[in-house]
This record gives structure tokens, C-alpha cells and sequence, in this order.
């Protein structure tokens, strides 16, 4: 009885997660991906150390850059999936395609604030693939009008591009629902693992592997139409503690699956660092300073929420103080010679 009560609440909680990663936000509302380092020497897979407490200094506010001329391209373009959206976070932004959820508060927002560019255009929309860079993009939540592509507000005046992409490429929406429905599944210790082994191959890692290229593809695009420009591709934050059984409450999955979970995220930054240096591209890791920052922390620390969020935020999504913090990583690289 216990065991079909457990497992009638993770379907709930899997059929709301999938609904909010798919469908992500329309824009009336207040506001699906996302993960962070090999196990011990990818990019954001700290020594253990514990992260501080405390996140750095938010990003001075300061007027929204107006949007270049079309067809000239802004000098800051900002492109990618719902972690790099904000979906879901406090003000959508006006005039934004309905479904891609496109925060104010987002970090490209505030890096355009803070650097003070003189033209910025947000692409980002929340449930991106590599494939809608470059092809309009049809959302659950925006009807018969789909997004363009975000590629098309690039172009030969930009200067500098953020690019968040691959999540969406390798199913974390399926990674998510499967894994909290499998959580009560007690015929084995890694229930979540199991479902991605197929014939002993982890399909996961297959799924990022062929994720690769796709962004290979992606980065020789920009550069191809804006050859001016600077491109920091962003990876993606720890939604995980790095150690101990997790937190039920707010992600249930297997305390068996935990590892395998946080190694999903490390090997997919792995992967996009290894991209952005093949491609003439800066990889940000923001997941090392999010380390302390994870979803099984209290409001005001946490930078990524959890199945029922307690601040505005998609579930399993970074909210606003996690756009904070990526933020400052983002704009420390944009900073560098």
C-alpha cells in the first residue's frame, strides 16, 4: 500500500516536471534541462571543497540595452534553453515569444546591464534544442506563432554571444521524469541508472557524445555570422548536493542514483568545455560556485529549485538568485583579455 502511494505521488510530481519542462511558461506568467563536471576532473567538479555560503555581489542594475537594427546584429546576443532563459522567473520580458518564458532577471539580462553594452538582443527560450538555434521554434504554451530562430538577430556589428545549450539535447526533461518515477522502485539501489543502460551502454552518455557535434555545428555558425564576436558558452549549475542522500522533499529520487545523476551533469559540462576550446569559444563554469547552492539548500541560498519551488522559478530550474550567481561567472570570463 505504501509502495503505490509512493508511486501515484511520484507520478504527480513526474507529470507536473515534464509539463513544466515541455511547456515551460507562457508569457503571462509570473516567469523545460539543465545540469554540472568527469567525476573528478571535468570542468565544475570541485575537490570537494565546500562552496561559501554566500553569493557573490548581484550585477548593478541599469537600463536594458535597446536592440540593434535588424539584420546588423546587437553587439550582446544571448542564446540558449530555459536555463539560460529564466523561465518562469519575474518579469517575462515584453514581446518575448509566447512559450519561451524569457526573463528580465535572467543573466544575460544583468550582464547587459552591468557591462553597459550598447545593443542587446535575448534569443534564449526555455525548452531549446540545438536544432531551434538555427529553426523556428514551436512552443506548447505559444500556439500557431513559434519563435524564430534564435540565430537570426546575430550578425556582422556583435561582439560578444552567450550560448547555454545542450540539456534539452540529451532529454533532461525524460531524464528528470524518469528518475523521480523510478524513486520508489526498491528492486535495485540505482533504479535511474538502470533505465539508461541499455544492452550495458549507458544511454546517457551516448546521448551527450552525439550532443557534440550538434554544438560544434552551433558554434561554426555564429562565428560564421558574426566574425567579430566573442562566444562564451555557459555550462550548467549543480542541481544536486555533492554529497549525502539528497533531499526527497524537493527532488526525490533514488539515494542510489544520486552519483550517477551528478555524473549525467559533470560529463555534459565536460563535453561543452571540450566544444567551446575546439571551437574558438570560452566555456563559464558555473558550476563550481554553485556547489552549496543546490537544491536541497534553504531559500536564499539555494540557486535551483525543486519539484514544488519556494521561490519564483521552474522546477528544477535555476531561479533569480541562481541567475545572479551565474552571472558574475558569466561576466568574470566576458571581463578577461
Amino acid at each position: 500500500m505504501g509502495h503505490t502511494r509512493h508511486r501515484t505521488a511520484a507520478a504527480a510530481l513526474a507529470a507536473a516536471l515534464a509539463l513544466a519542462l515541455a511547456a515551460c511558461s507562457s508569457d503571462d506568467d509570473s516567469g523545460g534541462e539543465g545540469t554540472g563536471g568527469p567525476a573528478a576532473t571535468a570542468p565544475g567538479a570541485p575537490g570537494g571543497a565546500a562552496a561559501p555560503q554566500q553569493t557573490a555581489a548581484a550585477p548593478a542594475p541599469g537600463a536594458v540595452p535597446p536592440a540593434a537594427a535588424p539584420g546588423t546584429g546587437s553587439y550582446y546576443v544571448a542564446l540558449g534553453d530555459s536555463y539560460a532563459a529564466g523561465v518562469k522567473i519575474p518579469e517575462t520580458v515584453p514581446g518575448s515569444p509566447p512559450g519561451c518564458s524569457r526573463s528580465g532577471s535572467n543573466y544575460a539580462h544583468l550582464m547587459a546591464k552591468q557591462l553597459a553594452v550598447p545593443t542587446f538582443a535575448d534569443a534564449t527560450c526555455g525548452g531549446a534544442t540545438t536544432a531551434d538555434l538555427a529553426a523556428p521554434q514551436t512552443t506548447l504554451m505559444g500556439g500557431q506563432t513559434p519563435a524564430p530562430p534564435q540565430f537570426d538577430v546575430l550578425g556582422p556589428e556583435t561582439k560578444l554571444v552567450t550560448l547555454g545549450i545542450g540539456g534539452n539535447d540529451i532529454g533532461f526533461g525524460e531524464i528528470m521524469t524518469t528518475c523521480v518515477m523510478r524513486s520508489g522502485d526498491k528492486t535495485s539501489p540505482t533504479p535511474c541508472k538502470n533505465a539508461f543502460t541499455k544492452d550495458g551502454q549507458d544511454v546517457l552518455k551516448q546521448r551527450i557524445d552525439a550532443t557534440g557535434p550538434k554544438i560544434d555545428a552551433a558554434l561554426k555558425t555564429i562565428h560564421d555570422k558574426a566574425p567579430q564576436a566573442r562566444v562564451l558558452v555557459v555550462g550548467y549549475p549543480a542541481i544536486l548536493p555533492e554529497s549525502g542522500t539528497g533531499c526527497p522533499a524537493q527532488l526525490p529520487v533514488a539515494v542510489g542514483d544520486l552519483d550517477y545523476l551528478r555524473g549525467v551533469v559533470r560529463d555534459l559540462n565536460g563535453m561543452i568545455s571540450a566544444r567551446a576550446a575546439a571551437g574558438n569559444a570560452t566555456y563559464v563554469d558555473t558550476y563550481t560556485p554553485g556547489v552549496g547552492h543546490d537544491v536541497c539548500q534553504p531559500v536564499g541560498v539555494k540557486w535551483v529549485e525543486g519539484i514544488a519551488p519556494e521561490s519564483p522559478g521552474a522546477q528544477a530550474h535555476p531561479n533569480a538568485l541562481g541567475h545572479e550567481g551565474m552571472a558574475v561567472a558569466v561576466i568574470a570570463k566576458a571581463r578577461q583579455v
